[in-house]
């Protein structure tokens, strides 16, 4: 079966082909930038998200398609998070549509229910928030809605929301922590109790496989959205300290409430609109709210529809995480 995977040089796209390819599917990745050295015996396609007739030829032949491209961040250009996000999602769609494509699958986020108030066992019956705090979730829950908006006799369509992706190989998330840390500008926020969920790369990969799966088999997630992420909720700000710890990294220096980082957010917001600052701003009233808050989910709808089974714990994660951190000599 042949599948092609939006962003496939990336984090996530990477252990959908590897997934791939070891089920024995042809795998075709679009993506700007080259394919990493296991991943040669995959078509490599260069392209830009919104070239949608030249997404549509890279389609040709494709079941599958799964669309795990996007501009992430916490800060940045609306206009591009909406190119990319939004106007990208809806060239996708366009795509699988001209190349007849079955079944495509959508890399969301959980973000796209947060607001400001904290979430404990969401589930789908969560509206969107009708105002956000940043361009990213807002671009992705607009890209969403076309996706889902898209599901019909022609193309059978889903969308999956992995909560903070982590493991080997991931340059975001855990090396960002690591940067703070290391540089004495990481502060706990709020209490330190908050739960939140994390999502393993290979169990976020596994649920875009078994999701497609199933389009094949019932179509029971046509349509759909559904949370994915690990087993069970971490305590963030212990998790932190125990990532720190096993990395022979400094610990939070020092606390700092949620109401105070909010504030301070809201202002270095305002400072960096106003006088158009490149970068980020150290806080933001979403990363405030994402530090302090609980923001977890319920996994049952995913487990009924298309049997979703996160087979990667806490702390085997952890373990393979610090053998590829240390090999690769971050730590």
């Amino acid at each position: 079966m042949k599948n092609l995977i939006t962003g496939g040089s990336g984090f996530l796209g990477r252990y959908i082909a590897r997934q791939l390819l070891e089920q024995g599917h042809e795998v075709v990745l679009y993506n700007r930038s080259q394919a990493p050295d296991d991943l040669k015996q995959c078509t490599w396609i260069q392209g830009d998200i919104n070239e949608t007739m030249k997404l549509t030829r890279a389609m040709d032949g494709c079941h599958n398609v799964f669309h795990t491209a996007a501009i992430a961040g916490v800060w940045g250009d609306e206009k591009l998070f909406y190119k990319v996000n939004t106007q990208g999602t809806q060239s996708v769609i366009n795509a699988c549509l001209g190349a007849k494509v079955t079944n495509l699958i959508y890399t969301s986020s959980p973000s796209v229910v947060f607001g400001i108030d904290a979430i404990e066992n969401g589930n789908e019956s969560l509206p969107y928030p009708d105002k956000y705090l940043t361009s990213y979730p807002k671009s992705k829950a607009e890209g969403e809605k076309l996706v889902l908006a898209a599901n019909g006799e022609q193309l059978k369509t889903c969308s999956l929301r992995p909560h903070l992706i982590w493991g080997p190989e991931d340059q975001h998330l855990i090396p960002r922590l690591l940067e703070k840390a290391k540089s004495k500008k990481l502060k706990q926020v709020g209490d330190g109790n908050n739960l939140v969920d994390l999502t393993y790369v290979e169990n976020a990969a596994k649920a875009h496989l078994q999701a497609a799966a199933e389009l094949d088999k019932t179509s029971k997630p046509a349509g759909k959205a559904y949370f994915i992420s690990d087993p069970k909720p971490v305590s963030l700000w212990p998790w932190i300290k125990e990532l720190l710890s096993l990395s022979d990294c400094p610990l939070p220096n020092g606390k700092i409430s949620y109401a105070k980082a909010a504030k301070i957010g809201a202002i270095l917001e305002w400072v960096y609109k106003s006088f158009k600052l490149s970068g980020e701003p150290p806080m933001t009233r979403f990363v405030a709210a994402q530090l302090a808050k609980a923001h977890y989910f319920d996994n049952t709808a995913a487990k009924s529809d298309f049997g979703y089974a996160p087979s990667i714990d806490n702390e085997e994660g952890l373990k393979r995480t610090f053998a590829w951190l240390k090999k690769s000599g971050k730590i």
